[in-house]
């Protein structure tokens, strides 16, 4: 699943649905301080459907774009946003302050961002004439406002443990309307990728909430996004509407639709048809839409790793135990799962680490438990297990899980374990998977984009992370990921990191399965895609960019 940085799943993150959460990379302070921006000015009458096109390559205002997700959004609000459809529409909802890429940041509602000297304090510029869908002034008290409700307990954001440095909280002030002070309570390398997860929301529309997951407000979002939102209507569709007073300029498109469409082999036919304009396709569905010639088919890297997840708050409490996760490992084989599951290498390289290969100290020369049945069958009976039974939560039409559950129930098969499989549809699956109090399942194919410092992944390896849907527990971990986020010395760090990555695979806290790349397919009609940026989790990154050719 997916997380922002940490963000943001597949299955979710911040994951597999935490997929937790989007994804950010590194980069100098003044790097690439381009503003976004968008030309040309939008026709209310023009649609995707009606509209004439224009000459070859050039850019047409109007229309109307319509993208495939899987289930409906959990939450229309960035604090709260950990699955990838509600990441997916949040980010043409609201704008963040600033994105990076390949090193390079790009700022969208900040104009700049700078470290004192002592790395203790960051300041934060702001655009002027920032303005919220409702015509409200954007400004320093809604930056603010955002970190201060992150950082209330009361408010359950899961972005709260990433603005805890040492135990003590991040502490943000407003200098004028147009300036942050963030001061860190000790030097902090991995913060600059927690800022990236921060899309701010208004401050005059939620000050009087006393919980803003949970408010009505959400339901009629007021974001600063490119799109502002229209309509939505449940288990059907989300309409966006182009946001005129855009701070990079008037959008191209009307209007971007977000179609729920559970059922894959139904959607890749509405995408064949010209009823969906974007979707992303499973491994097994490539050859099919790209032989219509009408598509352009985008693999691409997310630094998501896919994983299958041991839920050790089981009412059995059967996965507390190490030796059983271990058997569990060894009875599988990485490179049979990647065949079955991804239909090729090229989607998919083998992973051991928890860290994906773009994240600072990452190695996969770490413990790893895999194809040996005798090893498997030795390690249940040394823990005292027989006849064991586990229950494997599975997304009805996600053809990688079915794929991987069918081979899992197998093998486990073949040292003695029964596996029942519960097929569920994209949103019971995700309200299942977030519950922190689910006990009625063991298993689940999941994975999350958590961006390039290491720091991020703390929220779901450490006991108290607000993200441990494994609910794995070692005081050790705990101990070297506090050091890692404090630690300035580089080669210190690197050597804690390893550390953490060697515990985790020694314990088998998850399995890895493969560090995956997404596949999308978007309609040859369509332009601007290299500036829109393709982005983990959310697709697009300014989406304002699109057009029709």
């Amino acid at each position: 699943m997916l997380n922002r940085n940490k963000k943001r799943f597949s299955g979710i993150v911040v994951l597999a649905l935490l997929t937790m959460l989007a994804s950010a990379c590194s980069g100098n302070n003044n790097a690439n301080n381009a503003s976004p921006s968008a030309s040309g000015t939008a026709s209310a009458s023009a649609s995707a459907s009606g509209s004439q096109p224009a000459a070859s390559g050039e850019a047409k205002d109007g229309g109307s774009l319509i993208v495939a997700v899987a289930s409906d959004p959990v939450v229309l609000n960035p604090n709260y946003a950990g699955d990838r459809v509600s990441l997916t529409i949040d980010q043409a909802l609201y704008a963040p302050l600033f994105q990076v890429n390949n090193g390079k940041k790009t700022f969208y509602l900040a104009d700049s961002l700078d470290l004192s000297e002592d790395k203790l304090t960051y300041t934060l510029k702001l655009k002027s004439g920032l303005t919220w869908h409702d015509g409200q002034p954007l400004t320093a008290d809604d930056v603010v406002f955002t970190i201060d409700k992150i950082l209330d307990e009361s408010q359950n954001s899961f972005l709260r443990g990433n603005f805890i440095i040492g135990g003590k909280p991040v502490q943000a002030t407003k200098v004028d309307d147009t300036t942050v002070q963030l001061k860190l309570p000790q030097v902090a390398p991995g913060f600059e990728a927690t800022l990236v997860q921060v899309f701010p929301i208004p401050k005059h529309v939620f000050e009087n909430e006393a919980n803003i997951e949970k408010s009505d407000k959400n339901k009629n979002p007021v974001g600063s996004g490119a799109f502002k939102f229209k309509e939505y209507k449940t288990g059907e569709y989300l309409t966006l509407e182009r946001f005129d007073g855009y701070f990079g300029g008037k959008p191209h498109l009307d209007s971007i639709t977000y179609r729920i469409a559970k059922d894959t082999n139904a959607a890749n036919l509405a995408l064949q048809n010209g009823e969906i304009n974007v979707k992303y396709l499973d491994p097994q569905d490539v050859s099919t839409i790209e032989a219509t010639g009408n598509f352009d088919i985008q693999p691409y890297s997310e630094g998501r790793l896919a994983y299958m997840m041991f839920n050790q708050n089981s009412d059995t409490g059967v996965l507390n135990k190490k030796e059983v996760r271990q058997a569990i490992a060894y009875a599988l084989n990485r490179e049979e799962l990647i065949q079955v599951a991804y239909t090729s290498a090229d989607y998919a390289d083998p992973a051991h680490s928890f860290l994906t290969p773009d994240v600072l100290y990452q190695t996969n020369d770490v413990p790893t438990y895999d194809n040996d049945v005798a090893k498997a069958k030795e390690l249940l009976k040394a823990a005292g297990v027989s006849n064991l039974k586990l229950r494997f939560i599975v997304q009805s039409g996600n053809k990688v899980q079915e794929a991987i559950s069918l081979y899992v129930q197998q093998k486990l098969k073949d040292i003695g374990i029964a596996v029942e499989l519960n097929s569920m549809d994209s949103s019971a699956w995700v309200a299942k998977f977030i519950d922190p109090k689910a006990t009625d399942y063991e298993l689940a194919i999941t994975g999350y984009i958590m961006g390039f410092d290491p720091d991020a992944y703390s929220m779901l390896f450490t006991s108290d992370g607000s993200s441990n849907y494994s609910h794995y527990n070692n005081a050790q971990v705990d101990t070297l990921f506090k050091q890692g986020a404090g630690e300035g010395d580089a080669t210190k760090r690197e050597a804690i990191y390893k550390d953490v990555q060697k515990i985790i695979a020694e314990d088998a806290a998850i399995y890895p399965i493969a560090y995956t790349k997404t596949i999308v397919a978007i309609d040859k009609k369509y332009g601007g895609l290299d500036q829109a940026v393709l982005k983990p989790v959310v697709i697009f990154e300014d989406p304002s960019k699109l057009y029709l050719k």
